[in-house]
């Protein structure tokens, strides 16, 4: 598929592929309609929706790793256009869009992977390794020592009134 072209889901997916250096997992959410992720960027934790095709609070991750860009709205009938340099991208890159935003993200997905995408393991639950990514059975959040049952309760533990 043409980076191009993608668009909504598409486009919200390849993002979350291309922020390898963030993104640990990638789920789907909403019947598959939405994609939603896990990580941690820069200390800051995220775990849910991520839809920066539609948010630029989603999109300015992509814009936070910009070391140049220049972004035009387009005029009457044109799209708008990106010309951008990315932080461990491929060199200078450039996308178009109905919005800036799209031309932003577009962008960003062809300094990662270039001028075509694959549509492999879209809409399934997978795990980001680099550049590479390995469907998973559910998510792998570590579990937590506190989320350890204990039958009789802990000092703290809000439990049933008595009878």
């Amino acid at each position: 598929m043409n980076v191009a072209d993608l668009t909504d889901v598409a486009l919200d997916y390849w993002v979350a592929r291309s922020l390898h250096d963030f993104v640990r997992e990638i789920h789907f959410t909403d019947s598959g309609r939405t994609v939603a992720i896990r990580g941690t960027d820069r200390g800051r934790p995220w775990d849910g929706r991520f839809t920066p095709s539609a948010s630029w609070d989603a999109a300015a991750l992509v814009l936070d790793r910009a070391k140049q860009v220049e972004l035009a709205a387009g005029a009457e009938g044109a799209d708008a256009h990106c010309v951008a340099d990315f932080e461990g991208g491929s060199g200078t890159v450039e996308g178009r869009g109905e919005s800036t935003r799209t031309a932003l993200l577009r962008a960003f997905v062809a300094s990662r992977f270039g001028d075509t995408v694959t549509n492999d393991m879209l809409r399934q639950p997978q795990a980001l390794m680099g550049v590479h990514a390995e469907v998973i059975g559910e998510a792998s959040a570590p579990p937590s020592a506190e989320d350890v049952p204990t039958p009789d309760g802990r000092i703290g533990d809000i439990q049933s009134a008595p009878r």
